[in-house]
């Protein structure tokens, strides 16, 4: 891989770390440890920790202000290393859109005091569509380094039902995620001591609407699991690309492994260390979804099938 490869998978991977720090100071109520202040923290550049609650939000920032650098160092060398036309020039341009909006949304729910024990409706929203963000952004680097790796062009001409098929699992994934934010704003806000008064929560009329939604979560999780586990399962023994046949390996594992993860989640009462973890597998199943779609509609004649002894094009 080339420098700017290179560094195109570390940023990708360093907003990851940043992602799951951001669960961190959600999960730990530290979302105004830094006050209502922005950028600054409570007041200051450097603030003098105060608290726990101070250090772990500043620390999300100072990630963040890192991401930034990186991705804007990548939009500054892609555009000058790349020839116009090419996708990792759109890959770049798009994740520094999507930081930038990051760091909006972020600022946004400081400002709006949508933080700590907030349990609006306006809170819900932010947060989900701060996860959307997130995912738009993570695949934005994911197809950045891909490209910058060899992959090709994506085209979605000739293609048949595969683009139907991965622009389905891939906003279902998406809903799922945002989905399992709101969800983890629930349990983060209001815990349940053991599952059975976790399941009573759930069931009582006078309970928050964060908590009443919890069941839809996992009910949307199995609905998509499933679709994504069939398209892996069509997608076998079609895919002639070695790394497609990874990456295809990959989802499959990853998917299963999270519904296991979502499980034991929900069992132990949803701890910090399990929602960081499952958020890390959501990431992870995000990623290579985006990245599977890539290598196969990126590539001619990758996939095939047989009819009468001749090997075809699907698309």
């Amino acid at each position: 891989m080339s420098r700017f490869a290179k560094l195109a998978w570390f940023t990708l991977a360093w907003n990851v770390a940043d992602v799951l720090w951001g669960a961190l100071v959600r999960a730990t109520g530290s979302g105004a440890g830094c006050g209502n202040h922005w950028p600054t923290c409570n007041g200051d550049v450097i603030p003098t920790p105060q608290n726990i609650a101070t250090v772990i939000e500043f620390t999300h920032r100072i990630l963040s202000g890192v991401a930034i650098v990186l991705i804007g160092v990548l939009l500054v060398w892609g555009w000058r290393k790349y020839a116009k036309g090419s996708p990792v020039r759109l890959g770049v341009t798009a994740a520094a859109v999507f930081i930038l909006l990051e760091a909006a949304l972020g600022a946004g729910l400081v400002l709006l005091d949508l933080v700590t024990t907030n349990t609006s409706a306006a809170r819900a929203i932010a947060v989900a569509a701060h996860l959307l963000n997130t995912f738009f952004l993570l695949a934005s680097l994911a197809l950045t380094a891909w490209w910058a790796s060899g992959g090709t062009r994506v085209s979605l001409k000739k293609q048949g039902r595969l683009p139907l098929l991965f622009g389905l699992g891939l906003a279902g994934v998406a809903l799922l995620a945002m989905a399992g934010a709101v969800t983890a704003l629930g349990d983060t806000l209001f815990p349940a001591q053991n599952l059975a008064q976790g399941l009573a929560q759930d069931a009582d009329i006078n309970s928050s609407f964060l908590v009443r939604l919890r069941v839809i979560h996992p009910l949307i999780a199995v609905l998509v699991s499933v679709y994504t586990l069939g398209l892996v399962r069509y997608l076998a023994g079609r895919l002639r690309d070695a790394a497609g046949r990874r990456l295809l390996l990959a989802l499959g594992g990853l998917v299963v492994v999270q519904l296991a993860a979502g499980a034991v989640n929900v069992l132990l009462l949803a701890p910090t260390w399990m929602q960081l973890l499952h958020l890390l597998l959501a990431d992870g199943v995000w990623v290579t979804y985006v990245l599977l779609s890539a290598a196969v509609l990126g590539r001619k004649n990758q996939i095939s099938g047989r009819r009468d002894g001749v090997v075809f094009p699907l698309g």
